[in-house]
């Protein structure tokens, strides 16, 4: 397409799915255009451990992994606030790193792959018509063929479309709050922690530099009953797991203050929405109890940016592209994500995350068919 403001790919959020992508198909020649809100570098609210499964295309796109020194994982803790505990092996392991490194490295990969990447923009609209796309950004009208949505967990896109889990009553997987800091603590760098309390549980492991991520998730309820007081929340609720209280009263904490979300919604979300692709968070919201959720973004990324290949190319129609990614889409994350969900379901539950606990130790095939239904094979 030769206008300016004319591309073939347009893609609508930068995180970890919309950057792999722009990446992908930038390096394919195709004239593509990546609109983020913010800017890089920036914290977002992540758990920040990645499965050795997204190792090999983190690769391919040019991040040197091994040359890095980040810390490897490869041990699992599990506890509770009655005093129960999991350790365990996790046999494919991960590895630790900050958003706020693994973001600004891939929007410079993005650039120097040839695609125009506008931060602080955020996309206003996109309107199908004519068997292509117009994105509303700033005032400015963008044309393109193909358009991938890889925003956040919940976006002003969304509520424009009025997506059903937007208009959803509130219910046990649609109101939820996350928290995020940075530490510095004396955790394990072999690592990941999962420490549950009263409706909730933080994850905790180490990522470059040797700071460390702690990030907990909890209901809205929780912290409204706490007066919506976060340094509350943590005093009353989650510091009453003795892990959590420890780690809280001796860590020294790097930010000022925590980066947080609200509104997060674990229902079920389409893949494609007025012909838009999605990736990530916005193709269905990944608990983190289903394995990892940055390398299942990461890889709906290298499966939309090959079938929108195929289209550009002539090779499959634009219906037989939007059906492929569904199907490639559930295919590899349907009974990850379900899994996820009943886990999710029963954690931060006293009686429950107890009997969790004491069933994955005394039976190691549930412990295995857990870990093993939660990963991924290598991409």
């Amino acid at each position: 397409m030769s206008s300016d403001n004319s591309y073939d790919v347009i893609i609508v959020g930068g995180g970890l799915a919309g950057l792999s992508a722009a990446t992908l198909l930038a390096g394919r020649q195709y004239k593509v255009l990546l609109l983020e809100k913010e800017s890089y570098p920036k914290h977002k609210v992540c758990g920040e451990y990645i499965s050795m499964e997204s190792k090999p295309f983190l690769q391919s796109l040019g991040i040197p992994v091994d040359d890095m020194n980040l810390p490897v994982i490869n041990k699992l803790q599990v506890t509770d606030t009655r005093g129960n505990e999991l350790n365990t092996a996790l046999p494919q392991g991960g590895f630790g790193i900050s958003r706020y490194k693994l973001d600004a490295m891939l929007a410079e990969l993005v650039q120097n792959a040839g695609a125009t990447l506008l931060t602080k923009t955020r996309a206003e609209n996109i309107q199908w018509g004519n068997d292509g796309f117009t994105v509303t950004a700033k005032g400015q009208e963008y044309k393109a063929k193909v358009v991938l949505g890889s925003w956040g967990k919940r976006s002003n896109i969304d509520v424009k479309w009025q997506r059903p889990f937007i208009t959803e009553k509130i219910s046990a997987l649609n109101n939820y709050v996350a928290v995020k800091y940075h530490i510095s603590y004396p955790w394990p760098a072999d690592v990941v922690g999962l420490h549950n309390f009263d409706s909730g549980y933080c994850g905790i492991s180490q990522v470059e530099d040797k700071r460390t991520c702690l990030c907990y998730l909890t209901t809205a309820a929780s912290l409204h009953h706490c007066g919506n007081d976060i340094k509350k929340l943590e005093q009353d609720i989650v510091m009453k797991n003795h892990w959590l209280h420890k780690i809280f009263s001796n860590a020294t904490f790097l930010y000022d203050a925590p980066v947080t979300i609200s509104h997060i919604s674990f229902e079920k979300k389409a893949q494609v929405e007025e012909h838009v692709l999605l990736l990530g968070d916005a193709a269905g919201m990944i608990t983190p109890l289903c394995g990892n959720g940055m390398s299942m973004a990461m890889r709906a990324a290298k499966t939309a940016s090959a079938l929108a290949d195929q289209f550009l190319q002539s090779r499959i129609t634009r219906s037989e592209m939007e059906t492929n990614y569904t199907a490639a889409w559930k295919t590899s994350f349907s009974k990850r994500i379900s899994l996820g969900r009943f886990v999710q379901s029963n954690f931060g539950k006293g009686s429950t995350t107890a009997f969790f606990i004491k069933t994955a130790n005394a039976l190691p095939f549930v412990r295995k068919a857990l870990i093993n239904g939660t990963s991924g094979h290598p991409f």
